[in-house]
């Protein structure tokens, strides 16, 4: 927040006349000057004054330049295309260096400004003004300090305030939420917390991701980033300009222990005030995820405690510590959920459930055990599960109801549930669900499946090798109690086909499929090894897979 040209030339004790790129329009007070944005809005770092005809070895970016002319001679006449040159060369000596603008000191070497400068800096954009001979150097220097020391010490003054602001929302009880929350509101810009997995965890505003992304910046190449400055384990920063934004990230916590990344994006770059605001944070933020962490694993053993003591049949206990830190427990009957999420997701897995613990008392109870994080959750409440497993690509398997006296029974079955749901992509499989397809249904998760395939083999060499049907045959037949016209019906063709094919198991198998025992054998095989997508014979009418996935 530097002071600009268009501050200096509205001084009026300053008189300043700006010649290029445009003049001042005599009729509009000093105070509100009608000159163009473009160049007089750029920030003055500092005022500089020398004579030198090559001045850059001394100038900087950002720097405002005074010169009496001294270089150029002393001639009032009409410069020649030697001298006209000398003029753009020096012009584009300032524009390479940085410098934002030019002012000519009139009456000590020269009458006026020569006009050779005049058309150079137009030609070239560079702002030049004029400084009448009763106003000394001096004066422009210190009325730019002055500009340059009340913008300091007002963002000095914001920064202090804004500090202020962001520790009184660190003592709130969501500490972290308020603090990156009153951040994006200091800084008017978008603020996002990272796990430590890369996953986005929060953003503030929530509605700044749909506009983020509207203006090309992705959520997965932000992802990207944040997981690429944790892989590397090292207190790091990254700072890009996309898509019209100034994006900065900061990890957070200690080497070989990050807690996460800090995203923050606007379209103004932040100064150094702003950067002082943002370390506050970081180091708030870093403390907070630390804290959390300790505090998380205390809470974490506790709860593992409590769920252990509920196994063993001690209700009142567990209800009774409970209602004193988190509320009551969900009334009974519950469903209990094993749930199984990558290591490096457990801890905001459950940095998550204590929030909606926090906003939903009294209609979730979860602890850690083993491997598995346990819910407890009401009868009819799928949809925090479902979520859990959408947010956090992870895998549940979801009990029957049952009291909390059958709590033993209820998680074993969610173990069964959890085991099937693992053989698959992320999601939730209910024990109601593989208890419907049968005690054999089991058999799909065993060591069976390589006997199931040794008995299924010869079956399955002839359909890859024929394009017959004879495993789909074999499924369809077995579930429909061995009835060849129901079978035929089904698959489109005649039932003396079907008693072929049946003919052909037998001889194949080296089995009399007349006797159940048979029958239960290779039905138990078609479980083990979900022949699903075996071949189907030539001829035979495409089935639908959930024929087979009954």
């Amino acid at each position: 927040m530097l002071p600009t040209l268009r501050r200096l030339l509205t001084r009026p004790e300053l008189a300043l006349t700006l010649l290029a790129p445009d003049s001042l329009d005599p009729e509009v007070l000093p105070a509100e000057p009608a000159v163009p944005a473009e160049g007089v809005d750029a920030s003055v770092v500092w005022v500089h004054s020398s004579d030198l005809l090559d001045p850059t070895p001394f100038l900087a970016a950002g720097h405002l330049l005074l010169t009496t002319g001294t270089q150029f001679g002393t001639g009032d006449v009409v410069d020649d295309a030697e001298a006209d040159a000398r003029y753009a060369d020096y012009v584009d000596r300032l524009q390479a260096c940085g410098v934002v603008a030019l002012g000519f000191g009139t009456e000590v070497v020269r009458a006026g400004t020569p006009q050779p400068l005049i058309d150079a800096c137009r030609a070239r954009g560079l702002p030049l003004f004029e400084v009448p001979f009763r106003i000394p150097f001096i004066a422009v220097e210190r009325a730019a300090g002055d500009l340059i020391a009340e913008e300091r010490y007002a963002r000095s003054t914001w920064a202090l305030a804004a500090q202020h602001a962001i520790a009184l929302a660190a003592l709130r009880p969501d500490g972290l939420g308020a603090t990156l929350a009153e951040l994006s509101r200091q800084l008017d810009h978008w603020v996002a917390l990272f796990d430590a997995s890369g996953k986005l965890d929060r953003v503030f505003p929530e509605s700044s991701l749909a506009a983020t992304s509207a203006r090309g910046l992705a959520l997965e190449s932000l992802q990207r980033d944040a997981a690429r400055l944790l892989s590397a384990g090292k207190r790091a920063s990254s700072s890009v300009i996309a898509g019209g934004e100034t994006l900065t990230l900061q990890t957070l916590g200690r080497p070989g222990a990050l807690r996460g990344v800090l995203a923050l994006g606007g379209t103004t770059a932040l100064d150094r005030a702003s950067h002082s605001v943002v370390t506050s944070v970081i180091a708030l933020a870093g403390l907070s995820l630390e804290q959390n962490a300790t505090l998380g694993r205390a809470v974490g053993h506790l709860r593992s405690g409590l769920l252990r003591t509920l196994l063993l049949g001690d209700l009142d206990l567990v209800q009774g510590v409970a209602e004193q830190l988190w509320g009551a427990l969900p009334p009974s009957p519950v469903r209990v959920v094993s749930v199984q999420v990558a290591a490096n997701r457990r801890d905001a897995l459950t940095e998550w459930l204590e929030l909606r613990v926090e906003t939903r008392p009294g209609t979730l109870f979860f602890a850690l055990l083993d491997d598995s994080v346990v819910l407890c959750v009401e009868a009819d409440d799928r949809a925090l599960v479902a979520e859990a497993c959408s947010r956090f690509e992870a895998w549940a398997g979801i009990s029957d109801p049952s009291g909390y006296d059958g709590l033993p029974g209820a998680l074993a079955q969610s173990g069964q549930a959890l085991d099937r749901a693992a053989e698959v992509q992320p999601g939730m499989v209910e024990f109601a669900a593989i208890a419907r397809q049968g005690v054999l249904a089991l058999l799909a998760g065993t060591d069976a499946r390589e006997i199931g395939l040794a008995a299924l083999a010869p079956l399955l060499a002839h359909d890859t090798e024929h394009g017959s049907g004879l495993v789909p045959t074999l499924r369809v037949w077995l579930e429909h109690n061995g009835q060849y016209g129901a079978v035929a019906t089904l698959l489109g063709v005649h039932r003396h086909t079907i008693r072929a094919r049946i003919g052909q198991i037998e001889t194949l198998t080296g089995r009399d499929l007349s006797g159940f025992p048979a029958r239960a054998d290779l039905w138990a095989a078609l479980l083990a090894t979900d022949p699903g997508e075996a071949p189907q014979g030539r001829g035979s009418r495409s089935l639908d897979r959930d024929v087979f996935a009954k």
